[in-house]
């Protein structure tokens, strides 16, 4: 078993989980810190659907954490109002969000509210936590975008900015004076995660009802980079507030599924079936030589496989290095009740 998962433990300082051989090489400069590796160079840990009842009574459960990423799911059809988060249920929210105002009302509320609900309760949180750990907000859009009931791009970035304001990582601030986010990500990287202290990190990935619609063709991660890529053309990048992410692990560059070249570099985010990305058919380092990120779902699954929910904390840690060694950014698994696990960042990498 490598040093790594040998001597996993937290610096108190920081927060941050690494191994014992990270600690004496990051310690070699001024820079020493875990925190101040950039986004991209490091791996953290999420939880699938960290808005069911059954894992967190409350949102601001799963905010208080440790987790790296929590994951939101959000249906828009024409037959409910508002934007729902729910699993299973599209015309209603099933969720522990409660729509606070402040952080005194995070467990004094009625929970099933909408998505301006949860980013309402995430605002009222971040207040309450100034300089949090960087969080990603992976949003899946269950059956896609519905311009038509007022609930496009657009809409969702008006509602992005209304809630969270300052507090979000935008496009723009990671394009800065470059022409696109591949061009500017291969060339200055991510800011480091002590600059984005405070900081959410949103992600958008096309649902399983809208990929399985045989009359939905223009799926949100093409839907949302073309919109990136326009506004960027209109110089009104700034209004951007996620980055889509090209979904399922694949061989060689995912993109050339996008017949539309133009919007390929507006697509630095790429998220899949861990398993698959761990098999040996795909150059995990291609992504990290890049700066793009890569979250890896259902962890649990790459061989051998552990406890989807309640594995132990040695094999839940050990299956984080591991996969940090195949060059995850975001190790996504059900491993709530283990928040020692969550909190874990090391460098992302660094073989297990």
């Amino acid at each position: 078993m490598g040093t790594m998962r040998r001597h996993v433990k937290v610096l108190a300082r920081t927060g941050i989980a690494v191994g014992t051989a990270t600690v004496l090489a990051l310690a070699t400069g001024p820079q020493a810190m875990a925190a101040d590796l950039s986004y991209s160079s490091s791996t953290s840990v999420g939880v699938h659907n960290a808005y069911e009842k059954t894992k967190y009574p409350y949102f601001a459960d799963a905010l208080d954490s440790g987790a790296g990423m929590l994951e939101l799911d959000v249906w828009t059809n024409v037959f409910g109002a508002s934007w729902r988060v729910s699993h299973s249920n599209p015309l209603g929210n099933d969720n522990n969000c409660v729509n606070a105002a402040n952080a005194s009302e995070l467990r004094a509320k009625a929970t099933n509210r909408d998505l301006g609900g949860c980013l309402a309760d995430i605002k009222a949180w971040h207040d309450a936590h100034p300089g949090h750990r960087p969080i990603q907000l992976k949003i899946e859009m269950k059956d896609g975008f519905l311009g038509t009931s007022g609930r496009g791009p657009a809409q969702l970035d008006a509602l992005l900015t209304s809630k969270l304001g300052d507090a979000l990582l935008r496009p723009a601030d990671v394009v800065g004076s470059h022409p696109d986010l591949d061009t500017a990500v291969r060339a200055d990287g991510w800011p480091a995660r002590s600059a984005l202290a405070g900081k959410f990190i949103v992600e958008l990935i096309p649902g399983t009802v809208e990929e399985g619609n045989p009359f939905d063709t223009l799926w949100t991660d093409r839907e949302y980079a073309t919109y990136l890529r326009d506004l960027a053309a209109a110089g009104r990048l700034r209004e951007a507030g996620a980055f889509p992410a090209v979904h399922k692990a694949a061989t060689g560059d995912p993109r050339t599924r996008y017949t539309d070249a133009t919007i390929r570099p507006w697509l630095v985010v790429f998220d899949g079936d861990a398993a698959t990305y761990a098999n040996g058919t795909i150059d995990t380092a291609w992504y990290d030589d890049r700066h793009y990120l890569v979250v890896m779902t259902d962890a649990q699954n790459v061989p051998p496989a552990i406890d989807g929910t309640n594995p132990t904390q040695q094999q839940a840690l050990d299956r984080v290095a591991l996969l940090a060694g195949q060059h995850a950014s975001v190790v996504s698994a059900d491993w709530y009740p283990l928040p020692a696990v969550l909190s874990t960042v090391v460098p992302r990498g660094t073989a297990g």
